[in-house]
């Protein structure tokens, strides 16, 4: 008595390797591949017990709620994978060789663990767009492809239209400067000074809140604010950052580019 009982020990070590050996960690890696094989170019051949057997799984993993989300954002990638593979054709051999692809493989899990947590269509088409936008640019990189999937599941509707108008305005000063550089910061401030105005009118209400979310995410940067001689603030200029550039770049339409 009196210290640790390594039998305990030996039981919770292996209750934990009986529980991540069995659901839902087996099933889920087994609901990914046939995921997989389903959005390929295999055909339903490719589906261990076919696409109906596959189904159950999904529903008996996580409910029929879970189970259309999935469904749904499965298709969207599907649907924009076939947009990319009939109109490029430089790119079939990658589209086709998707199913042996791991890193593919990890981003169709990343897109199902995402989907448990929105019901939203919108923001699993989100998701699908970035996911096969990703293999257009042939960058699945898995960190980075997950924080694009956080942003697009948490962002609004409204919030992506101040990025887009950010975008807009300030994505060809990335070309030129590096992202914080004094040069670049200088330009931020001039330009939102003359063209950002309108963030604070009436049908605007809420851009504040907009940008502060963007600024969590790591897609644009507050910029030190100018004070006038007087004390009143001249400015709140917000920079567009390098992944906010890219991750807008990413939610655009297959075939917009």
């Amino acid at each position: 008595m009196g210290q640790f009982d390594l039998e305990i020990d030996a039981a919770l070590a292996q209750l934990n390797f009986e529980e991540l050996s069995k659901t839902p960690g087996g099933e889920f890696a087994e609901i990914i591949g046939g995921l997989v094989a389903l959005i390929g170019t295999g055909g339903l051949g490719a589906i261990a017990g076919g696409a109906s057997n596959l189904l159950l799984k999904i529903r008996s993993l996580a409910g029929a709620s879970y189970a259309s989300n999935l469904v749904y954002a499965v298709t969207a990638v599907r649907n924009d994978l076939k947009a990319l593979y009939e109109g490029h054709a430089e790119l079939r051999t990658r589209i086709e060789s998707l199913q042996t692809d791991p890193k593919f493989a990890e981003a169709i899990s990343a897109l199902a663990l995402r989907a448990m947590h929105t019901s939203v269509k919108e923001r699993l088409k989100r998701m699908a767009r970035i996911l096969v936008n990703g293999v257009k640019e042939d960058d699945l990189e898995p960190e980075s492809l997950d924080d694009m999937m956080r942003a697009a599941v948490e962002l609004r509707d409204f919030d992506l239209r101040v990025l887009q108008k950010i975008f807009g305005a300030q994505a060809n000063l990335l070309g030129a400067n590096s992202a914080l550089s004094s040069q670049w910061a200088q330009q931020i401030a001039f330009g939102w000074a003359s063209s950002f105005g309108f963030l604070d009118t009436e049908s605007w209400k809420g851009a504040r809140g907009s940008l502060a979310r963007l600024q969590s995410l790591g897609l644009v940067q507050h910029l030190t604010t100018n004070v006038t001689a007087t004390g009143e603030l001249r400015t709140q200029p917000f920079g567009l950052l390098p992944e906010g550039k890219r991750f807008y770049e990413r939610l655009q339409e297959i075939g917009s580019s």
